[in-house]
């Protein structure tokens, strides 16, 4: 459970992408994010034999196994949506958010408290899911009007579900579609 609670506010401080987009143009923000791809892999790879100091402690206290890439997909899903999605940053924030924030609600209470299991996935459950529409709406609805917001959020909850792959990046980018469709239809 601490583990896993380490890793979710590691998770959650990628909120560091929507920050920095209210101060710098996308096109650097996606700079950034690559950079920050490509710096975390060669700290993986050194990782594996030597000891880093800081960031050796920090990578062992949030891995779930030595293999692991999450992060990558965490931030693939994150840059797509910032190139797909630049043309209205307010949407791109918001799915960004979700995947942030939608995510590790979804974890942390339904590896904790989730007894429902949903159908069709057995390793999903109700708890779980409707912690990601609750917060996903919340944290989605600073940067979206309401309605936008919690479909993009019930999108977000369905993809975390359900998604045949990693989640990290299906969910903002199918969120933020979403985000869009409603906004345009408005």
């Amino acid at each position: 459970m601490k583990k896993e609670l380490f890793r979710q506010l590691i998770h959650a401080s990628g909120v560091f992408v929507v920050i920095l987009s209210y101060f710098l143009k996308t096109e650097i923000l996606i700079i950034l994010c690559i950079g920050f791809v490509i710096f975390m892999e060669l700290l993986f790879r050194i990782d594996k034999n030597h000891h880093v100091i800081f960031f050796s402690n920090i990578l062992k206290g949030a891995k779930r196994r030595d293999d692991e890439r999450g992060f990558a997909y965490f931030f693939i899903g994150i840059i797509l949506t910032l190139i797909f999605f630049q043309f209205n940053i307010a949407v791109a924030n918001a799915a960004i958010l979700l995947l942030l924030f939608g995510d590790s609600a979804s974890n942390l209470v339904g590896r904790n408290f989730g007894k429902i299991k949903l159908p069709l996935q057995k390793k999903k459950t109700l708890e779980g899911t409707l912690a990601f529409l609750v917060v996903g709406f919340l944290v989605a609805s600073t940067q979206v009007p309401l309605y936008p917001a919690f479909l993009g959020a019930l999108s977000g909850a369905v993809t975390e579900a359900y998604s045949p792959i990693d989640d990290n990046i299906p969910i903002p980018l199918l969120s933020a579609l979403v985000m869009s469709l409603v906004i345009y239809l408005m």
